[in-house]
């Protein structure tokens, strides 16, 4: 809370202070009815001819009439301000959480599901509204009223003030009580809605499989099973809180009857009243008091009825935080690749890497790749090769050795300026919404045009863009659903042309493309390559996609174990020469 309030003062430095003070003119105003009220019943129960009150009843009402219009004025303006700063706090708070996101390692995303995350920015953060403009505005309100109802009340009679501490003792009590249980199920809560939203988004995305599998019925089981964690958590948390508001309102009832008899009782054994006006015990004190009680027990009441709102506010914006304060990727480098003229050399020197503390997934890698060269990089699943590529483009750093860019450590260079300088196909491919030109040039938005189209011809694309409706103003949407996963491929192969690197990687980038289409493909691929002096990243499963690459380098259990060009490799007569002529099959 401390941590929120000084997040919106530094944001809102003029209108926060504003919306105080209209809170506090407001909470006061509505504090002061009663001090009118028993003036008006002391005149009547002082004089029984209305002519000699009626002047100054008139003037009482007139200037309560007054206060309620004041009290509407500052009701509005710090509502319109309480709306403003909280859609404006949300804003900023969302803004900086994307932000994060951009400046976090890939070894966070490995680690959290993609629901949960966007469970923050969505309940969470809806959780965190509901806070700032109700929850806290309704406590500092109640807090204010309260303490101008407390002063009132010791200024008019200290006996009948104790038994409403009394009362609100007993209420704070139970408040605590009951709240401090239901804390620990929002903040469960919070936890599983993030559950139960990083399941649907997994399921949503994999929908093809949950039916080629008929998964269905199990998809189900695990769905409900999340909800009913949920709706347990939910159930027990609002339950709790909203008991809170008829034992509150119950009690409050039995002190407006204790403190009705306790003044009847004072005034019929003219029990002397202590106070700061002075005045004598009488009628015109209890009514009033009667409507302060009632009045104090109802902001009580008020604020429990926001508790639930306060508390899950409270556990979403600590998910808040806690994304925010996620350690940022780290960058040492100073080096920026632009201001040098770049070959595309790229070095390993006795690199090992190890994802875990003593699990070693490479060993002693040795690695050059010469400007214009194509290296392949094959092996079984799990041997590492993908994990040579993590560490090139520094998705994660050597556990030792170095690996080298034109002779430049990559630790030396900074990391937007190295992967500038790294164009990546995956095997998964990401396509944005847009038509196809837009997500052609996402890594160039300078390009022309034309110039998209020309990558689209090297990477054999432009046949089946110029078969589309609207050819290459084909809008896209949904990861380009609507085009087939080769045709997703080859747009990704283009949009990596596109960007014109010095070197290029191919993670299994042609596994979903026939055999037709990888011919030109490769076609592309070589003319790119001779045509820049490119530097090539490949990694495949089949061997085919590779016969021409200058360096094959087949790699198990995280180490390379041969090396050398197609014909050398078969000359060998060993491991690849077995993979190549299906004497040994690939894990």
């Amino acid at each position: 809370m401390r941590r929120l309030a000084r997040l919106i003062f530094s944001s809102y430095p003029v209108m926060m202070p504003v919306m105080l003070v209209m809170i506090l003119f407001t909470s006061i105003i509505n504090a002061l009815p009663s001090v009118f009220i028993q003036k008006i019943i002391a005149l009547i129960n002082i004089n029984s001819s209305y002519a000699a009150i009626s002047a100054d009843i008139f003037k009482y009402l007139l200037i309560l009439l007054t206060l309620y219009i004041l009290s509407l004025i500052g009701a509005f303006i710090y509502s319109q301000l309480t709306a403003f700063i909280t859609q404006g706090v949300l804003k900023n708070l969302r803004c900086e959480m994307f932000n994060k996101m951009q400046d976090l390692p890939l070894k966070y995303f490995d680690a959290q599901e993609r629901g949960d995350i966007m469970s923050k920015f969505t309940n969470d953060v809806d959780a965190l509204r509901q806070l700032i403009s109700q929850g806290a505005p309704q406590l500092l309100t109640a807090f204010i009223t309260l303490s101008a109802i407390l002063f009132i009340m010791l200024y008019y009679c200290l006996w009948l003030t104790l038994i409403t501490l009394i009362g609100v003792y007993l209420m704070i009590k139970i408040t605590k009580r009951v709240g401090g249980r239901s804390s620990k199920n929002f903040v469960t809560q919070q936890k599983n809605t993030g559950k139960l939203e990083g399941f649907t988004e997994e399921i949503l995305n994999g929908q093809k499989v949950v039916k080629v599998f008929g998964r269905e019925t199990a998809s189900i089981l695990e769905f409900n099973k999340l909800n009913q964690e949920l709706f347990i958590e939910a159930e027990k948390a609002n339950k709790r809180a909203n008991t809170l508001g008829p034992i509150l309102n119950n009690i409050g009832n039995i002190l407006y009857v204790i403190m009705a008899l306790a003044g009847g009782l004072l005034i019929l054994f003219s029990v002397p009243n202590i106070s700061l006006s002075g005045l004598p015990m009488s009628i015109s004190i209890i009514i009033p008091f009667l409507n302060m009680t009632k009045q104090f027990a109802g902001q009580v009441n008020q604020l429990s009825v926001q508790l639930n709102s306060i508390i899950s506010g409270l556990a979403g914006t600590g998910r808040i935080f806690n994304l925010i304060d996620q350690e940022p990727e780290l960058d040492e480098g100073v080096i920026e690749l632009e201001n040098i003229k770049i070959k595309g050399e790229i070095k390993f020197n006795h690199v090992s890497f190890s994802y875990i503390q003593d699990r070693e997934i490479l060993h002693d890698i040795n690695i050059t790749a010469k400007p214009g060269q194509k290296i392949a990089l094959v092996g079984s699943t799990g041997a590492g090769k993908t994990t040579v590529i993590n560490l090139l483009t520094r998705f994660y750093d050597v556990t030792q050795g170095e690996i080298l860019y034109d002779g430049i450590n990559i630790k030396q260079i900074k990391k937007s300026s190295l992967r500038k300088n790294l164009g990546m196909v995956l095997q998964d491919v990401n396509l944005f919404t847009g038509s196809v030109l837009d997500n052609i040039r996402y890594g160039n938005l300078t390009l022309t045009d034309k110039e998209c189209v020309q990558a689209a011809k090297f990477a054999g694309a432009d046949e089946f863009i110029n078969k589309l409706n609207n050819k290459y103003n084909t809008l896209l949407f949904n990861n380009a659903a609507n085009l087939s996963q080769g045709q997703r491929q080859l747009m990704a192969i283009a949009r990596a042309a596109a960007a014109n690197p010095p070197v290029l990687i191919l993670d299994e980038a042609t596994s979903s493309i026939d055999t037709r289409t990888e011919l030109l493909v490769q076609r592309g691929m070589d003319a790119l390559i001779k045509q820049n002096g490119r530097t090539v990243f490949i990694i495949a499963h089949r061997l085919s996609t590779i016969r021409s690459a200058d360096i094959i380098l087949l790699i198990e259990q995280g180490r390379i174990i041969e090396q050398g060009t197609h014909e050398q490799l078969l000359n060998l007569r060993g491991r690849y020469y077995d993979l190549y002529t299906g004497a040994f099959e690939l894990k």
